[in-house]
């Protein structure tokens, strides 16, 4: 359990619906007894880490796990024939709006303004221009966590601050560094993971495009770790291994938290916390 005065960061990778793996890893690490100081999120992750620094209890994880299990793909990104038409013949520069998923947010998150949150909130987006990560911890909330989410081509971009910014994960998806520049010496990234035992490519352009996306994360994870290794003691919760469900599918979420949460409960168990390690999941393999 956590007794040390050293500062602690939870930070949420990205990964489209196996964002619902760190709903499972969070809750066990609470029942655990560990407490963030300070929260860092980026796309998927910064739903979960937005809504956490907001109600950072086990009650407050419970409701988010419900909200999960209810979630649909509709609720995130509704795909239609408007829509497709609209961007192949107005030339619209995304496929779907973000009004949905804006909606879910004001509906769920418990404050308007990331300075608001209960615990110190980070969320990470890119500017869409230069390609610079942008670490946000103050101004509104929901715009925000709409930013870090905003994948090129499927959402549109969020103006905020001057600048049009898109989904975090372009410029750094598992921002162990944006954790360790706040002053974290101890951080536990809680990864969505990749969907390591598909047995053949994703169908639909966007599901091929978010699995490709969560094997990029993973990469840029494992290269993370070692760079700021000697800098923070870094955590890092074993993504489920094998997993066959792509981040596309929100059908499988509350079976994904449970998972989740039970592999963690034994990697605690194991003394997962006392050592830093790298998982082999997040390593190149096959199944």
């Amino acid at each position: 359990m956590s007794g040390s005065s050293e500062k602690t960061a939870f930070v949420f990778a990205g990964g489209g619906s196996l964002g619902a793996v760190e709903v499972g890893m969070l809750r066990e690490l609470l029942a655990y007894g560990e407490r963030a100081d300070v929260v860092v999120g980026a796309s998927a992750g910064a739903i979960n880490g937005a809504y956490f620094a907001g109600r950072p209890d086990a009650d407050g994880v419970a409701a988010l796990a419900a909200l999960w299990g209810q979630l649909r793909r509709r609720d995130i990104m509704p795909m239609t024939m408007l829509g497709l038409f609209n961007m192949i013949l107005r030339r619209r520069q995304h496929l779907v709006e973000a009004s949905a998923l804006r909606a879910l947010l004001v509906r769920h998150l418990p404050f308007s303004r990331l300075e608001d949150a209960s615990l110190p909130l980070h969320v990470v987006a890119t500017d869409l221009l230069s390609g610079d990560e942008v670490v946000l911890g103050q101004g509104p909330a929901v715009d925000a966590v709409l930013a870090s989410a905003a994948i090129p081509g499927v959402f549109p971009p969020v103006e905020l601050n001057g600048h049009m910014l898109v989904d975090g994960g372009v410029a750094n998806n598992t921002p162990v560094s944006v954790a360790v520049k706040l002053g974290a010496r101890r951080v536990i990234v809680l990864p969505a993971g990749f969907a390591c035992a598909l047995q053949q490519p994703p169908r639909s352009v966007i599901a091929q495009a978010m699995h490709a996306l969560t094997l990029l994360i993973a990469r840029q994870l494992v290269n993370d770790i070692r760079a700021y290794a000697p800098q923070a003691a870094i955590h890092v919760i074993p993504p489920l291994c094998p997993l066959n469900t792509s981040p596309y599918d929100y059908s499988q979420c509350g079976r994904l938290i449970e998972l989740a949460a039970e592999r963690t409960r034994q990697w605690l168990r194991d003394g997962g916390l006392e050592t830093p390690t790298l998982p082999s999941s997040l390593l190149e393999h096959h199944h």
